[in-house]
């Protein structure tokens, strides 16, 4: 397949870094249930598009807790890889579990953005790795730090994007029926008004 800027859910692999609960006590970017909407959104994406996921945990029998109970529902039996540093990419175990994929096109989702988020994301960028950064998945201390992560990321290559991007840049074409259902599925219990709208028009709007 012809590599392009656009993401191709053959092409693509989603990293979940520390999306646990003792963590997301500290967030204070954003509304901590809107974050976990999010995120939830963006492992049903994952799961529609069949794209893998490798998750990681740190510190979830001392502070942080286990991958947060509504992504782990979606999510099912995908294995947490628990890690001692807070770089990801230094922990032979993740960094295997995306390297066995064979997929160069990364995803990722974390807290907290200052470190296990922007650490990562450098450092899959530094080896080759075109990678997307989930922003509305992920939560920083504060509104300006997260901000200052998200831009040293950007700066460094990475693309900024957000779950319905992801979602939509996926499917690309609503004629694509195998994964249609599923995505509008989505969209519909996670947009908001968007999704809102669709429900709306399946429900009210019929053609004459």
């Amino acid at each position: 397949m012809t590599d392009l800027p656009l993401l191709n859910p053959s092409e693509a692999v989603l990293l979940m870094v520390d999306q646990q609960a003792g963590l997301a006590f500290g967030v204070g970017s954003t509304d901590r249930q809107l974050l976990v909407n999010n995120t939830v959104a963006l492992a049903k994406t994952a799961k529609t598009f069949q794209i893998p996921v490798v998750i990681s945990t740190s510190a979830s029998k001392v502070y942080s807790g286990p991958l947060m109970p509504s992504i782990r529902t979606v999510l099912g039996d995908v294995p947490s890889i628990e890690r001692r540093n807070m770089n990801a990419w230094e922990d032979d175990a993740v960094r295997s579990a995306i390297a066995k994929t064979g997929r160069r096109k990364l995803i990722v989702s974390g807290l907290l953005t200052e470190a296990c988020v922007s650490f990562p994301v450098l450092s899959a960028l530094a080896e080759g790795y075109k990678v997307s950064v989930v922003a509305d998945t992920c939560g920083g201390i504060t509104a300006e730090s997260h901000s200052l992560a998200l831009r040293r990321m950007e700066s460094a290559g990475a693309t900024m994007t957000s779950w319905l991007q992801v979602l939509l840049e996926l499917q690309r074409d609503w004629t694509r029926k195998e994964t249609y259902d599923g995505a509008r599925s989505i969209v519909e219990a996670h947009a908001g008004g968007y999704g809102i709208g669709l429900a709306y028009a399946r429900d009210m709007i019929h053609p004459v």
